[in-house]
């Protein structure tokens, strides 16, 4: 498995990925993520800039070629940002991690713990002080990986959903 910083090319085979993951969340909360039709669209012009940006960390996980005539297929992403801190604080600015999927044929194989630890080591090389992200209520699986990686719990977020 090859772990390597997204390029524009990579977009569209990061698209089919970046609709399950929106379909999971959907599925886990409609009223949190409560998607417009084909979600993926709206991220292939942010990916594509995403992609060329210092600002941003957009890795791939990309199989080794099966065969000579069977390529290398993308299995796995990671996107995320640099952003501002609302200026009350004393931290100017964070990474904020978007999106990470891994494929769940590749699962269970550190390929997620991989693309979190080489984020988090770019970010540290950038300057950045502090990486944040937000976790679906029922993703345990991902609350132990990002624990494992040195994350900490330090929000809950909450949701209600008022009558029209």
């Amino acid at each position: 498995m090859i772990i390597r910083p997204a390029t524009p090319v990579d977009v569209p085979a990061v698209l089919p990925m970046v609709a399950a993951i929106c379909a999971l969340h959907e599925l886990w909360d409609s009223a949190k993520y409560g998607f417009l039709a084909n979600p993926e669209l709206g991220y292939q012009r942010w990916l594509s800039k995403v992609a060329t940006s210092d600002r941003s960390v957009f890795l791939v996980a990309e199989s080794e070629a099966a065969t000579p005539t069977q390529p290398a297929q993308l299995v796995g992403f990671l996107v995320a940002t640099i952003e501002r801190e609302i200026p009350i604080y004393r931290l100017a600015e964070f990474a904020f991690i978007h999106d990470l999927w891994v494929e769940p044929e590749y699962r269970h194989a550190g390929i997620a713990r991989q693309m979190v630890m080489m984020a988090v080591d770019s970010f540290s090389q950038k300057g950045v002080k502090q990486i944040r992200l937000d976790t679906a209520a029922p993703n345990d699986a991902a609350r132990r990986l990002f624990a494992s990686c040195g994350f900490r719990l330090s929000s809950t977020e909450m949701l209600i959903e008022l009558g029209t």
